[in-house]
Formats: C-alpha cells, structure tokens, sequence
C-alpha cells in the first residue's frame, strides 16, 4: 500500500464526521419514526469504518517521523492506540451492520436485534473515538506533530522554528522578562532577515523589551513602506510616534501622527492616537 501519511488530517476528520453522524442515525432508526435514518446509518457507519481504517493506516504511516520528536512519544503512542481502539470497535459495528443487511428478509427480529447492538456498541465506538480525536489534537497543539510530513518543503519547518520563538518571546513577555524576551526576538530577526513582520517585530522589542527609542528609531529608518499599503503605513508611524515619544522627542511623535492623520483624514483609530499624544 502506497504512503498515505500527508492524506491523515482528511481522512481523519472524514471517519469521525461519517461515524458521529452514522450512530446518531442508527439510534433514531430504531423509532420506526425515520425511514431514511436506517439505509443512512448503514451506509455511513461502513463508510466511517473504511475510514478509520484508512485513518490507522496513514497514521501508522506518519508516526515515525512525529514519534522522533523529542518529548512527543508518548503522545503520539497514546494517539495512536486510541486511534486503533476505535478502529477496532466501529470494525464490531461494522460486522453488525452487514449481518443485519444480509438477515433483512430472513428475520425481522434478529434484524432488529443487530440493528440494535450496532447502536449500542457504536455508542461506545463513539466515545473511543473521541478520545482518539482529542489526543490527536493534543499531538498536533501540544507537539506540532506533523510538521513537514505533508509537502517535505523545509519552510514549512522554519515557519514552526519562528513560531516557536515568537510564543516563547511573548510568554517571556507575559512574566515580564524583558532580557528573555529582547534575546529571542534578536534571534528572529537573525533567522529571518527578510520576512517584513520580523522587521516590525525587531523595532518594536527594542521599544517594549529595551526601552531604545532612539534604537528603534534606527532600526525603523533601515526600511521603508510602500505607499500604496496603508494598512503598514499606519503601524509604521504608530510605532514610530511610540519611539519618538521614548526617545524624548514627543513633537516629533504628534507631526509624525499629524502626517498620518492628514494621509488617512477617515481613519478613526489615527484621530484617537493623536489625541492620545501629548
């Protein structure tokens, strides 16, 4: 069989959605009220089966390289055996519904026997499957498991490296350690030079984590916007005033937002920060 790990996520969410909605049917099925619920539920629990099954195999596909990740192994284990305990009954479920299928015209009453225990057991299969589905977010919002696996492009691997920095930046932030948070942004902008968010982001560390407006200033003067992107104009200036107004030059921070003003006569949040400037 082909590898199928960059095909998880769909398949994933495939197998849940189909067997979800599959056991709901079959339990209003036994009603008698909804007459589709029936041949529904049938032909979405095999589906949802075949699913899952396709599901275990690409996971099974793409752990390796998730798994190697230092501190994920456990998480991607218990994943991964959830994920196969659900196979594993929805399997059961399967099973009943294909006898009850094949039984339909022979007996009504073990039919409606089989119809029955698939309720009930996908109803377990249900909430193993649910468990499957919440350690795999875990692996994914905890561990960033997957990175890569899908394009084997190596951006996608600096783009998680610059996400990590930029949250372990922010949380050094939020316990208000400035010098951690200072060192970690000058690593980004060593790493990406040329990202324009970098650029922003390494002025505005040098005001927040530094205090240097006269640094940031500096650092600001190194680029330039372009004029028909207003929306970068605007944080430009906005964290322009902010150094001018930490570097002592608070005039300069009011006919910095006066220009600004004067370009975007419209813009309230302009207005508000000019009447916010001394």
């Amino acid at each position: 069989m082909p590898n199928i790990a960059s095909w998880h996520p769909q398949v994933v969410h495939f197998a849940i959605a189909l067997l979800f909605v599959g056991v709901a049917l079959r339990w209003v099925s036994l009603t008698g009220r909804v007459a589709f619920t029936g041949p529904a539920a049938a032909v979405l629990l095999l589906l949802g089966t075949t699913a899952a099954l396709l599901a275990v195999q690409s996971g099974t596909d793409a752990h390796g390289p998730v798994e190697r990740v230092p501190g994920a192994r456990q998480a991607v284990q218990d994943h991964e055996s959830r994920g196969k305990r659900a196979k594993n009954v929805f399997l059961f479920v399967a099973v009943l519904e294909i006898g009850a299928l094949v039984l339909a015209r022979r007996s009504a009453r073990i039919t409606q026997g089989l119809r029955i225990g698939s309720a009930v057991v996908g109803l377990l299969g249900s909430v193993a499957l649910y468990s499957a589905g919440e350690y795999g977010g875990e692996l994914v919002y905890n561990y960033a498991g997957g990175v890569g696996l899908r394009s084997g492009d190596t951006a996608d691997v600096s783009r998680l490296l610059m996400a990590g920095l930029y949250h372990s930046a922010q949380a050094a932030r939020t316990r208000h350690d400035s010098a951690a948070a200072a060192a970690l942004f000058v690593e980004i902008g060593s790493r990406f030079p040329g990202d324009t968010t970098v650029w922003f982001l390494s002025a505005e560390s040098l005001l927040r984590d530094r205090n240097d407006g006269k640094g940031a200033l500096a650092a600001l003067a190194r680029f330039s916007v372009p004029a028909d992107n207003p929306r970068l104009r605007i944080r430009y200036d906005f964290l322009k005033a902010d150094a001018f107004v930490a570097a002592g030059r608070a005039d300069s921070a009011r006919a910095t937002l006066e220009r600004l003003a004067a370009q975007f006569p419209d813009n309230p949040r302009i207005k508000d920060r000019l009447a916010q400037t001394p």
